[in-house]
């Protein structure tokens, strides 16, 4: 089952609906791989809790979001190489509400809203009803935002933000090209730019181009009837969510930068030769990893809390539809996020 989400909708008391009892079962229903392999190996099952350690919190799983690494690390590429031990429960971002803290004075109290991103797989993820986290991971959710909403932030938008402010150091004036730009890291990658004041040019489909021009790009190329490297030239930064898995993207993207311009490219293994292409045509490039980083986050849940930054969730699957939500995740025709509904209450 599938559900379109529009506007802003929440829970009519998550409080009362997760708040902890001091009691936990044993065992939790979660989304599994028993191997890799095409998007049907997604199951459901039934798992041990996670157990809460240290400086970890518990948290009652209301959303999950969906990432293109997570079909790849479920086909057998990606980070599949890390998984130590299956079942495995795939998924890196979530929102849910705090069930039980690290200790009684932590800032963050059971029955809070919070959304955070895992480090999955060097531990289970987030298809599931409860995960510990550490707390530097996690922050409380936009009050905007439904939980829902929420689960399709974190990775997304603290890649875009990596990419866009930490690296390409976005500011009035600069012009920046960004591929993919209505995806889930794109069209956060727009926004940011947009918001430090640059000259955002995108590239994507034509039925996008409207939306992405509300987001804040200035131009929008339709990559089906355009040549990009035909219509822009002198860029300061391209912010490379391709590499070159698709008709090379990746290397004509090259020749729009002036010299000594800079290439950020994120999709992993999408371009192993990027940083000799790069010094080849006289230009930089770095490749992009994102971290798991809750100070960051707090500053995109401010952002996102005055209006100044959206997300998009496109599609809502239910937990136990996490095989179809795959089959769409890599049909590549998604606007924004898609999201698992974990928690049946919502």
């Amino acid at each position: 089952m599938t559900q379109q989400i529009t506007g802003v909708s929440h829970l009519s008391n998550p409080t009362a609906e997760f708040l902890d009892t001091g009691e936990h079962p044993a065992s939790m229903t979660a989304a599994v791989i028993d191997g890799t392999g095409p998007a049907d190996v997604l199951h459901l099952a039934e798992v041990p809790l996670p157990v809460r350690i240290n400086a970890e919190v518990l948290v009652k799983v209301a959303g999950a979001g969906l990432n293109p690494i997570d079909a790849k690390t479920r086909a057998g590429r990606g980070a599949s190489a890390a998984i130590a031990t299956y079942p495995y429960i795939l998924g890196q971002d979530f929102s849910g509400v705090v069930v039980e803290s690290p200790y009684e004075g932590h800032f963050l109290k059971p029955g809070d809203e919070v959304y955070g991103m895992l480090t999955a797989p060097r531990g289970q993820g987030s298809y599931a009803e409860y995960v510990t986290v550490p707390s530097l991971q996690l922050c409380k959710k936009p009050g905007r935002l439904s939980l829902i909403e929420a689960a399709g932030v974190p990775l997304a938008a603290l890649t875009a933000w990596g990419m866009v402010v930490d690296v390409a150091k976005a500011h009035e004036g600069q012009r920046i090209l960004i591929h993919a730009a209505a995806g889930g890291v794109g069209h956060f990658a727009v926004q940011f730019a947009a918001y430090f004041g640059a000259y955002v040019i995108t590239t994507s489909s034509a039925r996008n181009a409207s939306w992405l021009r509300e987001l804040g790009a200035a131009e929008v190329i339709d990559y089906t009837s355009t040549s990009f490297e035909d219509e822009v030239s002198n860029l300061d930064v391209v912010i490379d969510l391709i590499g070159n898995t698709h008709a090379d993207t990746g290397t004509r993207s090259l020749q729009t930068l002036r010299a000594g311009g800079l290439l950020v490219n994120a999709p992993s293994g999408s371009w192993p030769t990027v940083i000799d292409d790069a010094h080849r045509a006289g230009v930089r490039a770095t490749t992009y990893k994102v971290s798991p980083d809750a100070a960051t986050l707090t500053i995109i849940t401010r952002l996102i809390n005055s209006g100044d930054v959206h997300v998009h969730v496109d599609e809502v699957f239910d937990l136990a539809d996490a095989a179809a939500a795959h089959r769409a995740l890599e049909s590549g025709h998604t606007r924004g996020k898609l999201v698992l509904n974990v928690a049946e209450q919502i």
